[in-house]
């Protein structure tokens, strides 16, 4: 059994990676998604990552495809308690924002598409600097006292922001936040790095980075001259363009060689490593895609490799 890790000061207990459920109920159909989530139950993982805009920008589409998916999976297994399922509110077209009304209104939604009463973390999916921090966390505690959501959590947000709802939580005693899902792998360090992460590091949050693989870039399928038929093509492409991107191309082939494993694997491992995080999100649109992905909670990569890495993307 693989060993899972704490997430910040919660109780959950988290598989080392996270699966992205942005895929499902978009270029993923119902049955090609169950078939990843059992593959990946079967694999020792048990953290799935949501949101209920996941997928309203499919024309005919209209948000929170991806959690009835999720949902009906958990329907057919008997196990709910072995996942722990992490859902995002703010983005939904028809429950914009963090306005305390729309945090209740769309939490109840969530839970009516995932067909459970309680939901294990639940993500401010982005900050709403309309609506003052005092008013997003007593909407999330007032959850949490409902026992609808075990954790909460943000993403997209800034230090000062989350600083601020930290320092109200804890001079009130409400909920904490216990986990951030910032923009993070490695060519993208930028928005991670610096201000946001000592501000997590310093609260004991766990990081759990959204776009681990540059969109598929860190897979290596993008080379220079190849083109790749996927929804994400363009945004991976265009690291092949950057002197950054061809380095740690270059680096990760190099790591990939001397350990036997898949180029996704160590991308992800270097990121595992990385001081804050708990558990990268990575997606996988069929059963093929997924061994890579759970290869990372097998993989420790040397101070040297992690160095050459670090070294290559900075």
């Amino acid at each position: 059994m693989t060993s899972l890790r704490r997430l910040g000061s919660s109780d959950l207990q988290v598989f080392p990676l996270a699966l992205g459920g942005n895929v499902f109920g978009w270029t993923a159909d119902e049955a090609q998604s169950f078939a990843v989530l059992d593959a990946y139950a079967a694999a020792g993982g048990n953290f799935i990552d949501t949101a209920d805009s996941y997928s309203a920008w499919v024309p005919g589409n209209e948000g929170g495809e991806s959690e009835i998916v999720i949902g009906k999976w958990l329907a057919a297994r008997s196990d709910r308690s072995d996942i722990v399922v992490a859902t995002k509110v703010g983005a939904h077209p028809a429950y914009k924002g963090l306005s305390a009304t729309a945090i209740k209104a769309a939490a109840e939604q969530s839970l009516r598409r995932l067909g459970t009463d309680h939901i294990d973390l639940y993500y401010t999916h982005f900050d709403d600097e309309t609506v003052p921090v005092e008013e997003i966390i007593t909407a999330l505690d007032q959850l949490v006292k409902d026992g609808k959501v075990r954790a909460i959590a943000a993403s997209n947000i800034s230090p000062e922001r989350l600083q601020a709802s930290l320092d109200f939580s804890e001079r009130e005693g409400l909920a904490r936040y216990v986990a951030l899902q910032p923009h993070y792998n490695l060519v993208s360090r930028d928005t991670y790095e610096g201000e946001l992460q000592d501000t997590a590091a310093r609260a004991g949050l766990a990081a759990v980075p959204y776009f681990a693989l540059a969109s598929g870039f860190l897979t290596g399928k993008y080379r220079p001259g190849t083109s790749v038929e996927s929804a994400r093509a363009e945004n991976a492409g265009r690291h092949l363009e950057s002197e950054r991107g061809r380095k740690v191309l270059a680096a990760l082939d190099r790591v990939a060689q001397e350990r036997g494993a898949e180029i996704a694997t160590v991308a992800l491992a270097w990121l595992a490593a990385r001081p804050t995080v708990a558990a990268p999100i990575a997606s996988a649109r069929t059963v093929d895609q997924l061994p890579a992905l759970v290869a990372v909670a097998g993989l420790r990569l040397t101070e040297q490799e992690l160095a050459e890495l670090t070294e290559a993307s900075a």
